[in-house]
């Protein structure tokens, strides 16, 4: 297995234009993929968010990918957010320039009329979420008669937000010989159904990544009080560059950044109710090093792909050791260790105690206050040595 673009049959002018954004070797799904892709083969491959994907599906997309007509695309790529469906055509549209592929992203909670002006103007390649693009068909604005390239992106985390009926239809309209390209964390259940149905004997690919997420993060449990909580939220987001931090509701999201705010902290929010352009706003100044603190719900930071995250916050409790695994996999990336900080209230630490199991984690849950020197260097402190201190 190789690991130059060039070695696994990518075009030169994709080489070339990969070497100028400092790309030069391939991740794993990538090397275990790319060839079976770019042979026209189905592709089912499980991998980890983080671990390359995009280029994985998009470098044979953009390289076999025909001319199309205004309207028809030729290439349909699905995702879960919003967010996805920017990052992935903000990675693919300027290697697609450099072979002459266009390509134009779709997705709610935008103007629909200026994506219509866009599909008219004619693009090789769709990055679409499920919703939107249904949409533009209906009013007759798509056709998926000349697709002949479908990707499913993250099609676990389609299935975890109820989007999977809204993919069926997509693909069951889909006619004629097609290669379909499904990524996905996991493959069983739901996503097992949609790749026996809609794939043709798959060449299945997987980048194991078992429990070693868990050993390559340094975690941190925090029991700390509601009044001071944004405090110390503001002190750990001071010592790092880039920081994540987990909210359940929107509203305490909100809360919270202007919390931060007023701690002297830039920090901004992503989350449903919020405008799209400020979405998306929040999230170029935070992958671009301006907003050093991010704060979202679950389900908008499933669109969220930025490396260098130094620490991932869990402002409140996962619901679960899934949902810890998934929000905590934002940071530890690239051989990179990642610091993970929980924060539990009084009456919210017998919960993170029954996470720790879970997860097979044994560490103690300190009280902490927001001016303790330690916060300056969760990474450094060892909480088992001096548990007891406040």
């Amino acid at each position: 297995m190789t690991n130059s673009f060039e070695s696994l049959g990518v075009d030169a002018a994709l080489v070339k234009a990969l070497s100028e954004r400092g790309i030069d070797r391939a991740f794993p799904i990538q090397q275990l993929t790319i060839a079976d892709a770019l042979a026209g083969r189905d592709v089912c491959g499980k991998a980890k968010t983080g671990s390359g994907k995009t280029l994985a599906f998009g470098l044979p997309t953009l390289q076999r990918v025909e001319p199309a007509e205004p309207r028809r695309p030729h290439a349909l790529v699905l995702v879960p957010t919003r967010e996805l469906a920017v990052q992935v055509s903000d990675e693919l549209a300027p290697l697609g320039e450099a072979v002459g592929v266009r390509v134009a992203a779709v997705y709610g909670g935008a103007n629909m009329e200026a994506q219509v002006r866009r599909l008219a103007q004619g693009a090789e390649v769709v990055v679409a979420t499920p919703g939107r693009m249904i949409d533009l068909i209906d009013r007759g604005e798509a056709s998926l008669a000349a697709v002949d390239i479908v990707v499913v992106d993250e099609a676990d985390r389609m299935a975890d937000m109820g989007f999977l009926p809204q993919v069926e239809w997509l693909l069951r309209h889909i006619e004629g010989t097609h290669q379909t390209l499904l990524f996905s964390a996991t493959l069983d259940g739901a996503v097992k159904t949609l790749v026996d149905r809609y794939q043709r004997d798959p060449v299945r690919h997987e980048v194991e990544s078992a429990q070693v997420t868990v050993e390559e993060m340094t975690h941190r449990f925090l029991l700390v009080h509601q009044m001071d909580k944004a405090k110390v939220i503001a002190a750990i987001g001071r010592a790092s560059n880039r920081t994540i931090v987990f909210t359940r509701t929107k509203r305490y999201a909100d809360r919270l950044v202007a919390e931060l705010r007023d701690e002297g902290v830039k920090a901004g929010a992503i989350h449903g109710d919020l405008p799209q352009r400020l979405r998306e706003r929040s999230l170029a100044d935070f992958a671009d090093g301006k907003l050093p603190v991010l704060v979202a719900t679950d389900v908008a930071a499933r669109g969220i792909h930025v490396d260098d995250v130094d620490v991932v916050i869990h402002g409140d409790p996962p619901e679960d050791h899934k949902a810890y695994l998934h929000r905590s996999g934002r940071t530890a990336r690239a051989g990179e260790r990642g610091l993970v900080v929980t924060l539990a209230l009084w009456n919210e630490e017998l919960d993170v105690r029954r996470l720790q199991k879970r997860i097979g984690i044994d560490l103690p849950i300190v009280e902490i206050f927001s001016n303790d020197p330690r916060l300056a260097d969760l990474t450094a402190w060892d909480p088992t040595a001096d548990s007891g201190a406040a």
